[in-house]
């Protein structure tokens, strides 16, 4: 039996990066596979990370098949992930994964060395960034993509820090190694304002009395921890003070980093500070009156199912928060919320009307055309 892949939900410059990759992966399995119209396949490749894929997920969803996320986020909830950057290698790993599940037996190359887990990386070096494991699995009815904004995990202990879209640029601020304070402010502080604030560098160690460790590395924006959001909840309800952090040194890091949990961007908690912060109002300096607009589609949190309702109902165009309350059918304190959480982390924007064009001040109208004669 053949195994048949589609490809739905994507721009043509990665449609045709995937046509190539499969071809090789193909080469390697004698032909073992073949890509074919959607309407053809059990088996639908969707990119995740554009704007159209989440809204073909929920179509391929309903009609029942298999799909393949191909994100850059650590985790997905579609059946199957294909990780970006992908390759010949990894095309070949997917095909086999998905032949074994459908019991089709693939001939041809010999499958590659697993890579390990996104969950349990390797102890002794950090996870490298073209690696993570495909992670199949189910979703339920209610279920919404994983992840806020995705980023590259460290691969050594010295490689040249990556910066989170979201967050301000660290500037000009000299380099401080791991292990010195960082030139930030005494006192207390929200998390979510030690997280955002780019004169925080280094690497660190967080924790209290009842909470998970987290590692953070400021300059990659990078932290290490628990893979769900809600435990960590407890450390964005009071003011944290700078003395909680607690410098790394780089060889600590690298043997205490990955036993703590999967490198993850910090957008994500500063998702989740912006998510808990206020009273349930829209975050100051907003105009509750405005229209907002999302300029791409938030991969939420598999702990917040019902944020898919309000992102589906911001897609559709900009609209007025009481307009977002009425199409998702949730309360305004949830959209507020949300919004709060997508401004912060640039997902979300106000929607700036664009100015009518000016008339035209040519001799073209009756009177300039009398003027003329």
């Amino acid at each position: 039996m053949r195994l048949t892949i589609a490809l739905s939900g994507m721009d043509s410059a990665t449609e045709t990066a995937l046509r190539a990759a499969f071809a090789g992966a193909n080469a390697q399995l004698d032909g073992a596979c073949a890509l074919v119209a959607e309407s053809e396949s059990q088996h639908v490749i969707v990119d995740m990370d554009s704007m159209y894929g989440p809204m073909s997920w929920l179509r391929l969803h309903a009609a029942g098949k298999q799909v393949i996320g191909l994100t850059s986020a650590p985790r997905v909830q579609t059946h199957f992930r294909l990780g970006r950057p992908f390759d010949e290698q990894a095309i070949v790993g997917l095909l086999r994964e998905i032949a074994e599940s459908s019991g089709i037996t693939l001939a041809g190359a010999s499958p590659s060395a697993p890579s390990p887990p996104a969950q349990v990386p390797p102890v002794t070096a950090a996870p490298e960034p073209s690696a993570p494991a495909p992670a199949p699995g189910t979703r339920s009815e209610d279920d919404s993509p994983v992840a806020v904004t995705a980023e590259a995990p460290r691969p050594t202990a010295t490689a040249t820090p990556t910066q989170a879209p979201s967050v301000s640029p660290v500037g000009a601020a000299p380099p401080v190694s791991a292990g010195a304070a960082p030139a930030a402010p005494d006192g207390e502080r929200p998390m979510v304002d030690w997280i955002a604030d780019p004169a925080m560098r280094g690497r660190f160690r967080y924790r209290n009395a009842t909470g998970p460790t987290l590692l953070i590395d400021f300059d990659a924006r990078q932290y290490h921890g628990p893979s769900t959001l809600k435990p960590l909840t407890q450390y964005f309800e009071a003011p944290v003070p700078r003395a909680a952090f607690e410098a790394v040194a780089d060889d600590a890091w690298v043997l205490d980093a990955p036993a703590t949990g999967p490198a993850q961007p910090l957008s994500r908690l500063h998702w989740l500070g912006a998510l808990l912060a206020g009273d349930g109002g829209l975050a100051p300096g907003y105009d509750p009156d405005a229209r907002y607009t999302l300029n791409k589609w938030p991969q939420t949190e598999r702990e917040y199912p019902r944020h898919f309702r309000i992102a589906t109902a911001m897609m559709k165009g900009p609209a007025t928060l009481s307009e977002i309350a009425s199409a998702s059918g949730l309360p305004a304190e949830e959209i507020h919320r949300f919004v709060n959480a997508n401004l912060a982390t640039g997902y979300a924007e106000p929607f700036v009307e664009t100015p009518p064009e000016p008339a035209d001040s040519g001799k073209s109208g009756f009177f300039s055309r009398l003027r003329g004669r």
